[in-house]
């Protein structure tokens, strides 16, 4: 079992400084999560205000600055808004980071939930699924290819040239856990990332990934991210065949989240 760090909402440490903590203490990745901004009339489906994900930093310049200061962590997105972003824009900084962490990039995508957020990039919530899954295509394009072309309904461009292109493909992680999730995992992903919080069981979570590798006929390896910090999940998430497991971090100041990552090093062995 592979075991990371996931930024949570709130105070955030400097990206550099957290970097570093996370590779010192021996963890193998660090995520970090997205939202550009959080309109004031937002609410999350309980009814719950939505205000700390304000404080969210941008995932590629954070990443970027913890790859300047570490050498073998992996660096994620937990996930990367992909029907909120520009798919050049996006395919850029994504290569970028690529290239300056010497391959160390996990592209953790989703299609959002803050209907409000979206509406203000432009977004139609009824067509962010089938945005998402374009954008993810025209993007490997433009990674792949020297003159990189793409035609679908939401995204559309003639030949262009694009570098720096990453060195090895970048894994692409579906995040979500709907029903459909895994149908996205097999159109245009490369892994899967549900959200421990909404499932079930853990059965039901060994029952989808056992049908999701059926399917692919291949291995599809699976990242739970927002895991409860206990030994005991983390076995029974072994078992069920999950390969990386995200503990989420979050406090009021540096110094919290500095003294809960050392709390989680035991967990490590």
């Amino acid at each position: 079992m592979k075991i990371g760090i996931i930024l949570g909402n709130g105070h955030t440490p400097h990206p550099g400084e957290l970097g570093r903590a996370v590779e010192q203490r021996g963890f193998e990745s660090l995520f970090y999560p997205e939202h550009t901004h959080i309109p004031v009339r937002s609410k999350r489906a309980d009814g719950t205000p939505t205000r700390n994900y304000a404080r969210t930093q941008d995932p590629f310049v954070a990443l970027a600055a913890a790859a300047a200061v570490t050498s073998h962590i992996l660096l994620g997105t937990g996930v990367c808004l992909v029907p909120q972003r520009d798919p050049f824009t996006t395919a850029k900084a994504v290569a970028t980071l690529d290239d300056l962490s010497g391959g160390r990039v996990l592209l953790g995508v989703g299609a959002g939930w803050n209907r409000e957020e979206m509406a203000d990039h432009g977004t139609d919530p009824r067509t962010r699924m089938a945005l998402m899954a374009e954008r993810v295509k025209a993007m490997r394009a433009i990674w792949t290819e020297d003159e990189a072309s793409f035609h679908g309904e939401f995204v559309d461009f003639e030949p262009v040239w694009a570098w720096p292109k990453p060195a090895r493909p970048v894994p692409v992680l579906v995040g979500g856990n709907g029903p459909g999730t895994e149908d996205r995992v097999l159109d245009f992903g490369d892994e899967w990332m549900p959200q421990c919080g909404p499932l079930e069981t853990v059965d039901e979570l060994r029952d989808r990934i056992a049908r999701l590798r059926d399917r692919a006929g291949r291995y599809v390896p699976v990242t739970l991210f927002g895991v409860p910090h206990r030994r005991d999940l983390l076995d029974q998430f072994t078992q069920a065949g999950v390969d990386r497991c995200l503990l989420p971090i979050q406090g009021p100041d540096t110094a919290t989240i500095m003294s809960t990552l050392d709390a989680l090093v035991p967990l490590l062995g």
